[in-house]
């Protein structure tokens, strides 16, 4: 995704320093890849080193089917490429407590490093029953009234999106609840060169609260803050989007708005 535009300039750039991290790895080392991500399929042919793919897309090494959602998380199967010969070709019912199809393809990476480490699929499919996850990554950090608090670092609109999905999921698993997104732009320049996608990132909250923009230093660019951006996610069809005038007025804020479950 077009990221730390601030350094690289240019997306070109970015595709280019991935292809030069891939080069630069020694004879014996190798790429993983996500095949789902069009511009990752792209460069794929351009790494020159030993690549191992996943994904949900049929031409993925390691692919992930028959997705579940539970209330306490995610269960699906996994096909393997028969060329990945220290692997069966397929394992059944892999727990993940957790939810989102973006944590599911971040375990298919620990599958695919796995086979090329010489660990035994199920091994890491019992490990991954037992993963409580990373801090700060739809980290629950209290239930009262029966509302969840979820902290997540995401601050890019790839993120952002991939994490109020896991949190719809969540909730189609349990049956009902809302999700009321508490947002702080990182960086005016992220802001302002993603402000299309922040926009329409949302679509899984049902309330929407922007605060002001993290500045990192940066000085402010005209016409990128709270309030644009609060004003084009209403433009997207999201009524329910709050400015948060600060940051002492949240609590009140969230106890006007949230409901138990």
């Amino acid at each position: 995704d077009p990221e730390h535009m601030d350094f690289y300039g240019t997306f070109d750039k970015v595709k280019e320093a991935f292809v030069a991290y891939a080069h630069n790895l020694p004879f014996y080392g190798f790429v993983v890849a996500c095949i789902d991500h069009p511009v990752v399929a792209e460069l794929i042919p351009q790494f020159q080193r030993k690549t191992v793919t996943y994904g949900f897309d049929v031409k993925a090494d390691i692919r992930a089917v028959n997705v579940q959602t539970t209330p306490d998380g995610l269960t699906f199967d996994i096909r393997f490429n028969p060329r990945l010969i220290h692997f069966p070709k397929e394992i059944t019912g892999v727990k993940l407590p957790m939810f989102g199809p973006h944590n599911i393809l971040n375990s298919l990476t620990a599958f695919a490093v796995g086979h090329e480490l010489g660990i035994e699929a199920e091994k890491i499919a019992e490990a991954f029953a037992k993963f409580s996850g990373v801090r700060r990554r739809f980290s629950t950090t209290g239930i009262v009234n029966n509302i969840t608090v979820i902290d997540d670092y995401g601050h890019h609109p790839t993120e952002i999106a991939a994490t109020l999905k896991a949190g719809r999921d969540a909730i189609n698993g349990k049956g009902k609840g809302k999700i009321i997104a508490v947002v702080q732009p990182h960086r005016y320049t992220r802001l302002s060169s993603l402000f299309s996608e922040f926009c329409t990132c949302f679509e899984n909250a049902d309330e929407v609260i922007i605060a002001d923009v993290y500045a990192a230093g940066e000085e402010p660019i005209a016409g990128v803050n709270k309030d644009a951006l609060v004003s084009c996610i209403r433009k997207q069809g999201k009524d329910r989007v709050h400015a948060l005038a600060s940051p002492q007025d949240l609590a009140a804020l969230i106890q006007k708005i949230a409901s138990p479950g």
